[in-house]
This record gives C-alpha cells, structure tokens and sequence, in this order.
C-alpha cells in the first residue's frame, strides 16, 4: 500500500504504482512528490549534496523483525516532480512511465539495493520491473547507461 502525498499538481496513476510496490513488498511505503526546494534540502541535509536530485529513498530505521511483527512501513520515497517532468519530455515518454521508473528506483533502495555498490544487480532488477510493467524501452537504455 501507497501512503500517498502529492505536494504538487503533477498526475498520479496511484494503481499502476500499487501494481509495481505490491510485486516488491507487502509494507507500507510514503511516497512523496515534491518540489526543487524541498529535494535540495533533503538532499543536502542527508546526502551532503547541495542540488536537486529526482529520487531520495529513507528506509525505516527497524530491525526487518521488528517490521514484520509490528507491521512498520517499508521507508519512504521522495520524488521531485520538475525530475519527472523533464526526463519524460527528454526521453519521450509520459510522466507517468517516468514515475513508475523514479519509484522503481526508489523500492528497490528500500528493499537494500544499491547501485553505487552492488556488481550491477539493481541495475538487471530495474530491467526486470521495466519489462515487466511493459514501460519504455528508454527507461532500460537509461538505467543501464547511468
């Protein structure tokens, strides 16, 4: 399930975005989409990185048992809509299709992932739900290229 808060006036397709979180998990996840403002500041006050970024994931900070016997959320997602926007229009494909890539991203940090560390398993996991959720080709081309 998908605690949803859309701080700006971009579309949500919040069911095809269920689809996607409930393949991964069955906990709860907050997504967030917000503005540049909003995302420099998280980004700088978490990451040390004074810019604008497209997705930030924050796991919840329990033990997984901990998780499963009180039914805490996964984390949260923040996403920032002028990120969404831009790609999309970029890459030429919808916003949503955009989204449903950016919140990919962000599960599968949730879930542990990481592509700053890993042998390229998030990335061949990204392909996967890509395929999956029938979205873009573009989207493979870009994951794979960062």
């Amino acid at each position: 399930m998908i605690d949803l808060d859309n701080q700006t006036p971009l579309a949500v397709d919040l069911e095809a975005l269920e689809k996607i979180a409930d393949t991964l998990s069955t906990k709860e996840v907050e997504l967030i989409i917000t503005d540049d403002e909003t995302m420099q500041k998280l980004n700088a006050e978490h990451r040390g990185k004074n810019k604008v970024t497209d997705v930030l994931s924050f796991p919840m900070e329990t033990p997984f048992t901990e998780q499963s016997i009180f039914g805490m959320p996964l984390g949260s997602i923040i996403i920032a809509a002028s990120f969404v926007k831009e790609k999309a229009a970029e890459f030429g494909h919808s916003t949503q299709d955009e989204l449903s890539l950016l919140f990919i991203h962000g599960m599968l940090h949730l879930l542990g992932f990481d592509h700053e560390n890993d042998q390229g398993e998030m990335r061949m996991r990204e392909k996967e739900l890509i395929m999956q959720f029938n979205l873009p080709e573009s989207l493979i081309v870009r994951t794979e290229e960062h």
